[in-house]
């Protein structure tokens, strides 16, 4: 009697499945890590003249890394991720690969992984590429001169968020089952939310930014992009970790054991205040309408809801300027072969006028606001509140436009994510549904220093009964 072989699924089903999904599948034989991987490599070949979410595709390599992961897993190794393949964003360097950073120009190969890179090889994982980021991942669109726009899965006129939007597209349209991006703004949270995708900003520090003992001031942190809850908290816990170099070590945390867990009745504060800009900007009524129906799930779940606004005060903005513009200040004087946009220059500019006594400052001024901040916490578990004030723009929209008008566009779509990169705390993007154009909307769950667990067991029942990794976009992108 002979014993036959599982079925393998077709290439195409691939793309439909998860990271543990396709962890799973590997360990137990149904699919060969090359079969993953090339069935991904050809997905964003067959995406990337109208999707245009890659910087980096690396072909060659990651087909010679997943016949080394197959070699493994003959041999009886199991490792959390052990042949699947991924993707990280292009401020995130990979030995033998540059590190552009959504900048044109010619730059030389990085020698050595970063951190959070060589944790997910060791992990197993196959990483197929770098996704698009714009210019220093300063605004809310991915798109730069050096690449063009990468577009939305959901509507092909529309950004997919930024500055991790080529992340965001990779997962959405089932490029590759999950990816890392980085978010010193909301670069994490608003592609999430405009891409209906759970995306975790965690506290800073959980995932190392190695070489950078910390980056943008402590603005910037790594993290996951997921359809799903599970699949990101595992993502996170792979990549998690820290490096003997970095300025910020927070005590470990295990992200996939709060996924599905109790985190019983919890006080919950609805807040639709804007935190102060000088820009004036307006809550979109269907944005305003799809995170209350969060909250009407939260309190069917058996949370206490209360409509509280926070007040963030003017200290907090005047901490993040600071350091978002000395940041990338420092980032373009580290790239003195970047081709950049005028505005980067202009930022960058602006940077060094206050890289000096305002820096010091607004470093000095985060145990006021963690103190200031936290004593909202003690009536209140954690906080609901939108993740970005409108849909996602038109990509061209930020095109050929100037300094003020591009402050003006990206604070008015965008004012609500800053702040928890301030304060460094965690926040978690879930999908809030979608406007009456069919456009994904989110919200975030925010919580103080080192929530994780408890936002991510929230953020699992809301999924268990929103059931938001069903929702896929029509794939446009492959008949172009």
């Amino acid at each position: 009697m002979t014993v036959s072989e599982p079925p393998r699924p077709r290439a195409e089903a691939l793309a439909g499945l998860g990271l543990a999904d396709h962890a799973a599948a590997l360990a137990q034989g149904t699919i060969s890590s090359v079969a993953a991987v090339r069935a991904a490599l050809d997905r964003i070949e067959a995406a990337q003249p109208s999707l245009n979410a890659f910087r980096i595709v690396r072909r060659e390599k990651a087909l010679s890394e997943a016949a080394d992961a197959d070699r493994q897993l003959a041999a009886g190794t199991r490792l959390p991720l052990l042949g699947v393949p991924i993707a990280v964003k292009d401020d995130t360097d990979i030995a033998g690969e540059p590190t552009a950073f959504g900048c044109g120009g010619s730059f030389a190969p990085k020698t050595t992984d970063a951190e959070s890179v060589r944790r997910l090889r060791a992990a197993g994982a196959v990483i197929v590429g770098k996704t698009n980021t714009c210019e220093l991942g300063q605004w809310p669109f991915t798109s730069a001169a050096a690449f063009g726009h990468t577009r939305n899965p959901w509507a092909a006129d529309r950004t997919p968020g930024g500055s991790s939007g080529g992340s965001a597209a990779a997962v959405t349209a089932g490029l590759v089952p999950a990816a890392l991006g980085s978010d010193g703004a909301g670069s994490i949270r608003i592609p999430a939310s405009w891409t209906n995708l759970v995306g975790i900003k965690p506290q800073r520090g959980r995932i190392s930014t190695w070489p950078h003992a910390e980056a943008f001031y402590g603005l910037t942190v790594n993290g996951p992009l997921a359809r799903t809850v599970a699949d990101a908290a595992l993502l996170l816990d792979v990549a998690a970790g820290p490096h003997s170099g970095d300025l910020h070590t927070p005590t470990p945390i295990s992200a996939t054991d709060a996924v599905g867990r109790d985190p019983g009745k919890l006080r919950i504060a609805l807040s639709l205040r804007t935190p102060f800009t000088a820009t004036r900007t307006a809550l979109d009524p269907e944005v305003a309408a799809a995170v209350r129906r969060i909250g009407d799930t939260l309190r069917m779940l058996g949370h206490t809801v209360t409509v509280a606004d926070l007040h963030y005060g003017l200290l907090i903005g005047a901490s993040f300027l600071p350091r978002s513009l000395a940041g990338i200040r420092a980032v373009h004087r580290n790239m003195p072969c970047a081709e950049v946009d005028p505005r980067t220059l202009a930022n960058a500019r602006f940077g060094t006028l206050l890289d000096g006594p305002a820096l010091l400052a607004a470093r000095k001024a985060e145990p006021f606001l963690h103190k200031r901040i936290g004593s909202f916490f003690r009536d209140y578990d954690l906080v609901l509140a939108p993740t970005t004030a409108t849909p996602p723009p038109r990509a061209e929209d930020i095109d050929g436009i100037g300094v003020h008008a591009t402050n003006n566009l990206i604070t008015a779509a965008c004012p609500y994510t800053w702040p928890w990169n301030v304060l460094g705390w965690p926040s978690v993007n879930v999908p809030a549904g979608f406007t009456d154009a069919g456009l994904p909307v989110g919200a975030q769950l925010m919580g103080t220093a080192s929530t994780e667990p408890l936002l991510i067991s929230v953020a699992t029942q809301l999924e268990s009964e929103l059931h938001w990794e069903r929702e896929r976009p029509n794939p446009w992108w492959e008949s172009r």
